[in-house]
């Protein structure tokens, strides 16, 4: 390969075109982070994921879903049923990603007292 070629290989998301962006920001995204976590609890239908995704609406969860399932996060499987269920469960990146997301998370819950300590002191200003 060229210096070139493997230099467009590499991931950079601080790089303007780099594609790593999209997939981050689906991940990191408001509705891409809550789904990747409730999925790691268990596979869930559409349903069931909306009602324990709070607040997402059927169109962003939709969006959301086929996201994950482009970048390699999620896997739609069709249940054979009358009518068809679909259920939607982790790949092994995803498993990671969400296990990542997971830390970050507990992390946020277990420091708000702070965080509330230091939005009340902004706000006072």
């Amino acid at each position: 390969m060229t210096e070139i070629s493997n230099h467009s290989l590499e991931a950079d998301v601080f790089a303007r075109d780099c594609s790593s962006r999209g997939a981050l920001q689906t991940v990191t995204g408001r509705w891409g982070s809550l789904v990747l976590i409730a999925l790691g609890e268990s596979n869930y239908r559409f349903n069931a994921l909306r009602r324990r995704v709070d607040g997402v609406s059927e169109k962003m969860l939709s969006q959301t879903l086929q996201n994950l399932e482009r970048d390699g996060m999620i896997i739609r499987t069709v249940l054979e049923a009358i009518p068809p269920k679909v259920e939607y469960n982790l790949t092994p990146l995803g498993r990671k990603v969400a296990d990542q997301l997971q830390g970050l998370i507990e992390l946020v819950e277990t420091n708000m007292p702070a965080v509330r300590e230091a939005q009340a002191e902004y706000d006072q200003r």
